[in-house]
């Protein structure tokens, strides 16, 4: 009688591995194409640092601009994963609209090779309906734009277009991460979220000039 040879299991398949070789390439990437420019990037160049063949990376990524865009895409990813990070449970509206803005404003200090991809992005693909950064900005306005009515219910915040209060917030905070990477890290990012909150909050006039004007 035939004697049965039992198989030897081999490697059981590592469910992560994919993704964490998605991750290794897309932070190596954004690293070449910050210091050199998407143009400037050779996708071998990439391959050797990682050590893979290039056939790896496009097993991944079907082309050099899936590759830069998904690097950019990774940037906005991991900025609303801090953010998300600092106001998790934090109730008080207020503070985390003040949390939000230094978590932002510190993400992008940390990381200037993040800001260099999304100016990229603006000036290799203009012909892009919108960039990624404003895709990821239009889709997180719903949850901040219901806190803004939540207040408003509450009598905290004068009534206005919750669209007033996220355009300015938004335009803010994003002017302030692009003149920093221009011109340099003038002030902490924490000494910036408390000046943009200030103002913001209090305004710029006395009380006794605030009651002279009606709200624009």
């Amino acid at each position: 009688m035939p004697q049965t040879v039992a198989r030897k299991a081999g490697r059981p398949a590592d469910p992560g591995l994919g993704d964490r070789r998605r991750e290794e390439i897309l932070e190596a990437a954004a690293r070449l194409f910050a210091r050199n420019g998407y143009s400037g990037t050779d996708t071998q160049v990439l391959a050797d640092a990682l050590q893979v063949g290039k056939g790896t990376l496009y097993r991944y990524f079907r082309n050099k601009e899936a590759l830069f865009l998904a690097a950019v895409d990774r940037v906005m990813r991991k900025m609303r994963q801090a953010i998300d990070a600092a106001i998790d449970g934090i109730d008080e509206p207020l503070e985390r609209i003040a949390r939000a803005v230094r978590a932002y404003l510190e993400f992008f200090a940390a990381n200037p090779d993040f800001v260099e991809l999304l100016v990229q992005e603006r000036a290799q693909f203009k012909d892009r309906k919108k960039p990624t950064y404003f895709e990821y900005r239009e889709a997180g306005l719903a949850r901040w734009q219901a806190l803004y009515r939540s207040m408003m219910g509450q009598g905290r915040i004068r009534k206005m277009p919750v669209e007033r209060i996220t355009d300015v917030f938004g335009d803010l905070v994003y002017g302030t991460m692009v003149t920093n990477y221009f011109t340099g890290q003038r002030k902490s990012p924490e000494e910036q979220a408390r000046n943009i909150l200030d103002i913001v909050y209090h305004g710029i006039l006395s009380d006794e000039e605030r009651n002279k004007r009606r709200p624009v």
